[in-house]
């Protein structure tokens, strides 16, 4: 066996040999070409991974920025430099087309501090519990987005503004709702609220969160008196907001969010106001404090006809 060992090898290696030599060129040629392929392919990966490495590598030696400060005024729609309102394009002009872009009443905000203070002692004296009132904020809304935007279920009030001549709407959400039949009903402190989704409110639930609703709007009126007698009545209740159309979905409106905390549980009380309701004392709105004057000041007319009176 020893002795057959080379004329075996011999043997195997002429038929690898002539195997080979009885290939198809064409098959050979084809192979050739495929290789030749594969190996230009991924030159051509690698020199796209060492491009984009060197241009991030550049990016990060700039700050990362992409674009150039041109390209960025162009989407932005203004410059650093100029801003006009009068140009409406790029992101500008999306974000104003949902913004409420109307004036500034100061002495709302004045009116609504003091609403504060007084339902933390009305809500006190109402629940006998610890209440904590606090402002949340004040903002101008479109009616229409308002109503879609309210989380249901919610208890939703038409008021009535006697003097004014016109509505506003008073909103209490589930959790306050549920807070406050727990704590006038007796219930313990320390536990969730428990919550039955899917059904209306009883008569019982309803009436509770009435008396809440006529405590917030005496207080409302308390805060209004200063400037402007004003009789706040419950018109009605509703639950579905499309029942509770007191405005075209266009119109503007001041939103008051007012937070309710009675220790673990509390909720949120919305104020609406169209600005048509509260028109009549916009003169008084628009004053930086009680009691401003514009225009004709008797005092100074008084001070300045004594003097030349007194001129020689």
């Amino acid at each position: 066996m020893a002795g057959n060992d080379p004329v075996d090898q011999d043997a195997i290696a002429a038929q690898w040999e002539a195997s080979l030599d009885s290939e198809d060129p064409a098959e050979a040629a084809k192979a050739a070409a495929e290789n030749e392929l594969t190996e230009t392919m991924a030159l051509q990966w690698a020199a796209m991974v060492e491009d984009g490495s060197r241009e991030f590598g550049n990016n990060k030696n700039n700050g990362e920025r992409v674009l150039s400060q041109e390209e960025i005024d162009n989407l932005l729609g203004f410059t650093a430099g100029e801003v006009t309102l009068d140009d409406h394009s790029g992101i500008r002009a999306i974000i104003d087309s949902a913004m409420v872009s109307y004036e500034r009443l100061p002495m709302l905000e004045i009116v609504f501090d003091r609403l504060v203070r007084l339902m933390t002692t009305s809500l006190r004296n109402f629940t006998s519990d610890n209440v904590e009132v606090s402002l949340d904020r004040i903002t101008s809304v479109r009616f229409g987005d308002y109503m879609n935007s309210i989380p249901l279920p919610a208890v939703l009030s038409v008021f009535k503004a006697e003097e004014w001549e016109n509505f506003g709407l008073a909103t209490v959400d589930s959790n306050l709702i549920y807070s406050m039949i727990d704590v006038l009903l007796g219930g313990r402190r320390g536990n969730s609220t428990l919550r039955i989704e899917g059904r209306p409110y009883t008569t019982i639930e309803t009436n509770l969160v009435k008396r809440l609703i006529e405590v917030v709007l005496s207080d409302a009126e308390q805060a209004f008196r200063p400037l402007s007698p004003v009789k706040f009545s419950i018109d009605r209740l509703e639950t579905n907001p499309r029942f509770a159309a007191i405005s075209r979905p266009a119109n503007a409106a001041i939103l008051v969010r007012l937070r309710i905390d009675m220790e673990d549980r509390g909720g949120n009380v919305e104020l609406l106001l169209p600005y048509a309701t509260i028109e009549p004392i916009r003169s008084v709105l628009l004053q930086m404090f009680m009691g401003e004057k514009f225009g004709r000041d008797p005092v100074w007319e008084g001070h300045f006809a004594t003097q030349i009176a007194q001129a020689e």
